[in-house]
């Protein structure tokens, strides 16, 4: 196994770790899952980066990267639902967003073509990204900083920010979405 798929793999493991961290009631598992996100956010760019640099490219990471992506990403949004975070139609949005372009592409796939990621996309993935470390951290420096947030003030601008987040991702994620399916529609046969 090359590092980009040993890159990928750790990715998995760190989104576990992360998830653990989430649902624990130990002191600082906010600041944990934080961290343990941040890593294996790094990692989603590094084993790109590597395949890519030093010709690492197998059918494993095609296959398997975007995939631990996806659960990366869905398990975050997941977590953050009983939290109060987020409403549960936001986490509903984004993952049945990733199943529909999943299966685009396995129908593309068995007609012989690749649909290839595009660059919205990558700002989609890039501003979910954002979105949750931006919630993890409000988590964690509610762990270290209690106090400050019991100012009204406070809450407020950081319930400001995470509106922002949230609303550009999801709006993303349904633009990203709808215009990747209208560009391959003809992959699309109802028979």
């Amino acid at each position: 196994m090359n590092w980009a798929n040993r890159l990928t793999v750790a990715r998995f493991f760190l989104t576990i770790g992360f998830v653990v961290a989430m649902i624990a009631d130990w002191p600082y598992a906010r600041t944990a899952a934080l961290l343990l996100f941040i890593v294996a956010s790094i990692t989603d760019y590094l084993d790109g980066w590597v395949a890519r640099k030093f010709s690492m490219q197998t059918p494993f990471g095609a296959l398997m990267d975007p995939l631990v992506d996806k659960i990366m990403t869905a398990a975050a949004f997941i977590c953050l639902i009983p939290l109060g975070a987020i409403p549960a139609w936001v986490a509903v949005v984004i993952i049945s967003r990733e199943f529909v372009i999943t299966g685009l592409r396995l129908l593309a796939s068995n007609q012989g073509k690749v649909l290839a990621a595009e660059s919205i996309g990558k700002h989609k993935t890039g501003w979910q990204i954002a979105t949750i470390i931006f919630f993890l951290l409000g988590f964690a420096a509610r762990e270290w900083f209690p106090a400050l947030f019991q100012k009204q003030s406070v809450e407020m601008w950081v319930r400001g920010g995470e509106i922002f987040c949230l609303s550009a991702a999801v709006g993303l994620t349904l633009y990203s979405g709808v215009s990747y399916l209208w560009r391959h529609r003809d992959v699309i046969r109802v028979e």
